[in-house]
């Protein structure tokens, strides 16, 4: 709780350089260049560069829907984040700010309500892309939370990825998801693109559990097909290192088991959930 206030600062003053910074650059730029010119779409299939990278992001959303939990309703959320990478290796600092909350005792007031810390490592053998990570959770009205995660992809058709984690602390506990996605290239480097997963929990404890009909908890442990994703975004970038990404995604339960189990920890009754917003990032 304490790491997530401190934190909660740090991503306030990297928000505020995420806007300011484009003014600086833009003022400084002696030639115009064209759309896309050194965004990471653009520079795709050319020599990568054993340099550091860096990256800004700050989405925009009309939800904020984790795993197929409604963590918030009827109000924007803003969620920036931070990442560092060197040789594989990277760190993120990812926030999320509810500007209206929608129950508890901040019921109708703005409130940082979790900062999450991942430090990862990615390499690639051939067609085949390995990454591994720790992520801490820092929450606000509930405790603290830690995950490992590996995560398998392949650079194939559909680029199918398999990412298992697992919550060695107050949520005990595998988390399998399975994903798709495509982008369908668009003049100016500009990209539509489509995605979708499915995702299996097994909780090692009681912390999560399966719902009767009446959605009373049973004391029987979650394990089951728990939520689907599917999305479609389109990735515009401009100036030199920047990119706007508008997206509408639709999140719903797999089953009897997750319908109950989301709808009984909703803040509306609901197990699915249509959202969308707009990511602006730089990288550089």
């Amino acid at each position: 709780m304490k790491m997530a206030g401190i934190i909660a600062k740090i991503m306030s003053l990297l928000l505020l350089c995420l806007f300011l910074i484009p003014i600086g650059m833009a003022a400084a730029e002696e030639e115009p260049l064209a759309p896309g010119e050194g965004t990471t779409i653009a520079e795709t299939g050319k020599a990568v560069e054993d340099v550091p990278t860096a990256g800004l992001d700050v989405a925009f959303l009309s939800q904020y829907i984790w795993r197929g939990y409604e963590l918030s309703k009827d109000s924007l959320v803003i969620q920036p984040s931070a990442t560092v990478g060197y040789k594989g290796f990277s760190f993120n600092l990812w926030g999320n700010l509810d500007t209206d909350v929608y129950a508890g005792p901040n019921e109708g007031n703005s409130k940082w309500n979790e900062t999450d810390m991942t430090v990862a490592y990615d390499h690639s053998f051939g067609p085949l892309g390995v990454g591994v990570g720790y992520i801490y959770y820092a929450l606000d009205g509930t405790d603290d939370t830690q995950e490992f995660y590996l995560s398998l992809g392949g650079d194939v058709l559909l680029a199918p990825t398999l990412t298992i984690y697992y919550d060695v602390d107050e949520y005990p506990g595998w988390y399998f998801d399975l994903g798709i996605s495509h982008s369908f290239e668009l003049p100016y480097d500009m990209s539509v693109d489509l995605g979708a997963s499915i995702a299996y929990y097994i909780s090692d404890n009681n912390s999560i559990v399966d719902y009767n009909h009446d959605l009373t908890p049973t004391t029987s442990e979650f394990n089951n097909f728990q939520n689907g994703l599917v999305s479609v975004g389109m990735t515009i970038p401009f100036l030199k290192y920047f990119t706007a990404t508008p997206m509408i995604a639709y999140s719903f339960p797999l089953g009897n088991a997750a319908d109950k189990l989301l709808k009984a920890t909703s803040l509306g009754n609901s197990a699915d959930h249509l959202f969308g917003g707009v990511t602006l990032s730089m990288a550089f």
